[in-house]
């Protein structure tokens, strides 16, 4: 199982992004997928996640209106768009899933959101 961000960067407040979770060694459809975001010294929190089974999905407080999750099963990838970014969206991304049989976890490497004038 392995688990590949991208699509991270430097954008000014307002702007967007869309960040990649690009799964392998997996069935995606098989797996719930979250997007976690972690700044220093600060505690990882939860953004969104999208369920295995029945597609639900799930966007902490203050990203509802402003972040979409969508998954990509043809090409075995995660989306998270983000629009409408803030300064207090600065942070690293990382997508995270467990496996539904043995219950392992499985993070990716994280990749830099920047917003800021």
């Amino acid at each position: 199982v392995q688990l590949v961000e991208s699509g991270g960067g430097l954008v000014q407040p307002g702007g967007s992004l869309r960040l990649s979770c690009a799964a392998s060694g997996f069935r995606l459809d098989y797996y719930a997928i979250g997007w976690f975001r972690q700044a220093p010294g600060k505690e990882r929190e939860g953004v969104s996640c999208i369920s295995s089974s029945d597609g639900s999905i799930y966007y902490e407080d203050s990203v509802k209106g402003r972040f979409t999750i969508s998954r990509d099963s043809a090409k075995s990838t995660v989306y998270l768009q983000m629009d409408n970014l803030k300064p207090e969206d600065t942070d690293v991304y990382y997508c995270n899933t467990h496996s539904p049989s043995s219950g392992d976890e499985y993070w990716g490497q994280g990749t830099q959101v920047t917003v800021s004038s």
